[in-house]
């Protein structure tokens, strides 16, 4: 299935393509208004007229899984499970191994056990395990029933390593050879395979244990004589890592040293596995998936077109902490209605503190979360970074706390309270810039020190503060000077 899987199409652009074609054609059914609804056998999905069916095959049959389970994402219910009926068999377990965990679940419900065990049952032992929280306990058994000793084995050890860690994520699918034999047995062993596995940069020397000694690029074995041996070659000074090692740090060292692979080693030091740049990739456009929908308090793996009570309940809690933090900053605004009503320009401009706090604040916050999830932020450095931010902060405050306070006074210049007005934003936005920028270093800090994720909610919480904060600021300052 590799050597065909190549064959098929790879470039983003047909998938987006793809997704407009199917789009079509489904309004085109629509046009002709021969079928409509739902299909009677089959009650969750679009009926499809013979025409349409065809025109989606065709679509379908020259794009590579992963471009499936994008446009699978991108559907509507009952359009998902219509496509999901006419992909082929041997792409389904492909695809469940792509789409998001809610999407999965979906496509999941909508199959019967000989279908689910005949998609996964092709699959790699590192995919399956990915896939078996989602699986029927029974499937999962059939499964495991037919994989050899070695493959089970395999799968219990995936299974057995936490989600977010190397062990979760590793390929078992690697070339291992001795450090004692010639390239040209290297070569020799080499073409007994129909094809490597995918990203092999190196092959791993093991001595008679299986305990990991060094690596071998493939570049070497072709720029060098076949008689050389691989001990002669081998590099023995190569990043290796454990498998409980948490994923995120991996992809950091991915990143940092332009990795393409990398042998995972237990304690004992034996080879387990190996981890690839297509895994790392995953990892980070997840965890950058992750810390968006975190700081609104959204769950990454919700399906955009999930019910809408589920969809809804899973944005209570944040929407109920925004409605508590509102009526918290209505509160401190009524508590100056005296000094509102004798200067109503106050009313106008309190938005503006509050809103130019909330950038400054944003700012930090994000900068902030965006260094902690590169591991650049420590014990040492801590310190350095608050001292940074909140000095950035006040010169922020400074410039555009003189700048609002010039334009409030050029606005109420022909009154008789334009320039003290002038003043009390000046000094309000400066003293809220460097609030909301506090905030911003508090916020994910905080949450860290909790053992948090340092983006959830970070952007709830800070427009409680630079809102609440800032009209606290604002309207105390001008009752201070507009008794």
């Amino acid at each position: 299935m590799a050597a065909e899987d190549d064959l098929l199409s790879r470039d983003p652009e047909v998938a987006n393509r793809a997704l407009e074609r199917i789009s079509q054609i489904f309004e085109d059914q629509e046009d002709r208004g021969k079928v409509s609804g739902n299909d009677p056998e089959e009650p969750d999905a679009a009926a499809l007229d013979l025409t349409a069916e065809t025109e989606l095959t065709d679509v379908l049959s020259d794009l590579h899984p992963a471009d499936i389970a994008y446009i699978l994402e991108a559907l509507p219910p009952e359009q998902r499970l219509a496509v999901w009926n006419l992909v082929r068999h041997e792409h389904e377990g492909d695809v469940l191994v792509e789409v998001s965990e809610g999407v999965r679940e979906t496509l999941i419900d909508s199959m019967d056990r000989e279908e689910l065990v005949d998609a996964v049952e092709g699959l790699d032992t590192d995919e399956i395990a990915d896939l078996v929280d989602d699986l029927p306990p029974d499937v999962v058994a059939e499964v495991q029933e037919g994989l050899s000793h070695e493959e089970r084995a395999q799968l219990r050890a995936a299974m057995s390593y936490p989600e977010d860690s190397v062990g979760a994520r590793m390929d078992f699918e690697m070339i291992s050879i001795r450090q004692d034999v010639s390239l040209e047995i290297v070569l020799k062993f080499l073409r007994r395979f129909e094809s490597l596995p995918d990203h092999t940069d190196q092959l791993f020397v093991v001595d008679r244990q299986g305990k990991f000694l060094g690596a071998l690029p493939v570049a070497q074995i072709l720029v060098h004589e076949p008689t050389r041996s691989v001990s002669s070659l081998m590099q023995s000074d190569i990043l290796t890592l454990n498998p409980l090692d948490d994923a995120s740090d991996a992809a950091q060292a991915f990143e940092r040293y332009d990795l393409v692979s990398s042998p995972v080693v237990d304690e004992a030091g034996r080879l387990v596995g190996r981890l690839t740049v297509n895994e790392v990739v995953d990892v980070i456009r997840e965890e950058s998936a992750e810390d968006a929908y975190a700081a609104v308090g959204l769950d990454e793996e919700q399906d955009i077109f999930g019910s809408v009570w589920d969809s809804a309940k899973s944005r209570w809690v944040w929407l109920g902490v925004n409605l508590c933090t509102a009526f918290f900053a209505s509160r401190v605004i009524s508590a100056f209605d005296g000094t509102i009503s004798k200067v109503v320009a106050l009313a106008a401009l309190m938005p503006v503190v509050a809103g130019m706090a909330g950038n400054s604040g944003n700012q930090t916050l994000t900068l902030l979360v965006r260094s902690m999830a590169m591991g650049q932020v420590t014990d040492a450095n801590t310190g350095r970074l608050l001292r940074k931010e909140l000095l950035v902060a006040l010169l922020n405050g400074l410039v555009w706390g003189v700048i609002a306070g010039l334009c409030v006074w050029g606005l109420y210049h022909d009154s008789a309270q334009g320039m003290m007005l002038g003043g009390v934003m000046a000094l309000a936005m400066l003293l809220n810039i460097v609030l909301g920028a506090a905030m911003g270093l508090a916020v994910p800090l905080v949450l860290k020190a909790l053992n948090k994720d340092p983006a959830m909610g970070g952007s709830v919480l800070l427009t409680f503060m630079t809102d609440s904060g800032g009209f606290l600021i604002f309207l105390g300052l001008a009752s201070v000077f507009f008794r």
